[in-house]
Formats: structure tokens, sequence, C-alpha cells
């Protein structure tokens, strides 16, 4: 693994673990993923000590999900997974994109947290939550007051194949959303939750509290938007080609959450420089399939920072 393994605040990520089965020409293969499990990979790859709250079944998937974390240094709390471990089929659409299918254990997905999660939480840096079930109430009420008042890095990230109610999704998230550091929303998401103006998304986040708000639209690059003003950045242009874009945000995610467990920036010039750092990861991470955060400096070492972990 290529990593940075300084010292630094340690950070809690909540919500999904899971196996994603790629159905290709190539054949199937399966890798562990999930947004949230990448997400605490790549924190702790950029050096922040990690513990994962997810779901994980006692089964040969979740062994599997098991080792995966333990190899990276990613501390698990697991919830009971009653259905056993999540897992998404995984198959290339007619623009490319992936279309995902998942199983029942990823659609009753449910998060119950202990005393030794509670305490991961209130003693976190930051806590970091991806793909939750937002459109639950009950899940919604148990992970505020999980949070108490730690600070928040946000990112709603629906799949329409766990979605059951858009409109409850909008409402859990958005009660999620207000006490939050740091939302980060992408183009997809504005059309799956809203109306698919990405601009307009971000604006209601801040009009509602939201401290800072970070918008990617994919090709067009990202706009961050807090009380220090507005900065944008560009796609980073790196060497070799983009493989996959399947991890692209949440390396983003975990890029900006990396460098807000160490500080708050103060203004305008500040934003930036993490911006611009999260861009060039999410370039990094595309540069090799799967959703293994891999950063610039890791390209110069083909056998670990391409290839593998």
């Amino acid at each position: 693994m290529s990593a940075d393994h300084s010292r630094a605040p340690e950070a809690v990520v909540i919500g999904d673990a899971l196996i994603d089965e790629i159905r290709d020409a190539g054949g199937v293969r399966e890798l562990v993923g999930g947004a949230a499990l990448n997400v605490a990979v790549g924190l702790r790859r950029l050096g922040v000590p990690t513990t994962l709250i997810a779901m994980v079944g006692d089964d040969e998937a979740g062994a599997h999900i098991r080792e995966y974390l333990a190899d990276h240094d990613v501390r698990l709390i697991d919830s009971v997974a009653p259905h056993g471990s999540s897992r998404a089929i995984v198959q290339r659409g007619s623009d490319g994109e992936p279309v995902y299918l998942f199983n029942e254990a990823a659609q009753r997905r449910s998060i119950r947290y202990s005393g030794e999660a509670v305490d991961a939480i209130r003693t976190a840096g930051l806590v970091a939550v991806s793909c939750f079930p937002f459109d639950v109430p009950a899940e919604v009420d148990a992970l505020i007051e999980a949070l108490g008042e730690t600070r928040l890095a946000l990112d709603p990230n629906p799949r329409s194949g766990m979605l059951s109610d858009r409109e409850e999704f909008v409402r859990g998230f958005e009660r999620v959303a207000d006490r939050a550091s740091i939302v980060k929303v992408g183009a997809d998401d504005a059309a799956l939750l809203y109306d698919g103006d990405l601009d307009a998304l971000r604006a209601r986040l801040r009009s509602l509290g939201v401290a800072a708000v970070l918008a990617t639209a994919g090709a067009a690059g990202a706009t961050l938007e807090s009380d220090a003003g507005v900065v944008t950045a560009p796609i980073s242009a790196l060497p070799g080609r983009v493989v996959d874009t399947v991890g692209a945000g949440d390396a983003t995610l975990a890029a900006v959450a990396a460098g807000l467990a160490v500080s708050d920036p103060e203004d305008a010039a500040s934003w930036q420089q993490l911006l611009d750092r999260a861009m060039d990861v999410a370039a990094a991470t595309c540069r090799a399939e799967g959703g293994l955060l891999r950063t610039p400096e890791s390209l110069a070492d083909a056998d670990r920072g391409v290839f593998g972990s």
C-alpha cells in the first residue's frame, strides 16, 4: 500500500461496505467496495487513522471485506447484518457509465450504534457519512443521536437501486446536512434527488446553513462555496489514460475530509489549495480500476500505485 501514515487526528466514516461484482467483456470479477468503505480506506492512505462503521455480514463476502480493511489498516466496527453482506452487480450502460443492481442486504441496509461506535464518533476529529439510508427516518434519528456535536463531512451519494422514497431521502439528508461542516454533492445527486440544477442545489444547501458545499460536475470540474467565497478547479491533467471513474467522487471526499481533519481553511486561498489537491487525487484514482484511492505521487510507482494496492 502506497500511503503516508504520519499521525493525524482520527476520523470515522459511516455508511456502506460491499462487494462489487463487475461484469463486462472481460468476464466477471469481484472487488471490495462501497462508497463509505472507499472513503475510509482513502483517508487512511492519506495518513488519517480511520474507523469505518458499516453493516458487514458473517459470510464469505464479509470475510473479504474485513480482510481488505485490515490490509489497509482501517478499523471496522460492524453493525449486525441479518441479510448478509451487501453486493452490487456492476455493468456498463450504453453511455459507458456504471449501472448497479443491489442485493437484498444492500437495499435493506441498516446501522446500529454500539457503545464502541458512539465512543469512536464522539472522540473523532471528523466524521464522514456517505451512501447512507436517509430515506429511513429511524436510521436518520439514530445517526443524529450518535453524531452529537462532532464535525461532519457529508455526501448523500444516493443509488437509484437502493432508493425507496426520494422525497423522504431528501428530507432525511437535509436534516443532517444543516449541521455539516461540508457537504459534497454531484451532478448525479442533483439529477436524482432535486431538479438537476447543481448550482441551485449548492445555493439551497448554503441557505440551510451548511458551512461549505463542494459541487462536483464531472468533466466540468468542481466548485466549492463557503463563507470565504467561491473557488473552482478543473479536472486535473495527469499522465496516463482514464481507466475507471467509479472511485472519483469517493476520492474527492476523502481528500477534502483529510484536509479538514487537520484544520479548517480560514480563507479562499486555503479552500482553493484543498480543492486543487482533491481534484489531483480524484484524477489519480481514475487511472486504475476500482475505488481504491491513488495520489499523483503514487502514479510514479506503477507496480503499487496503479496496478494494485
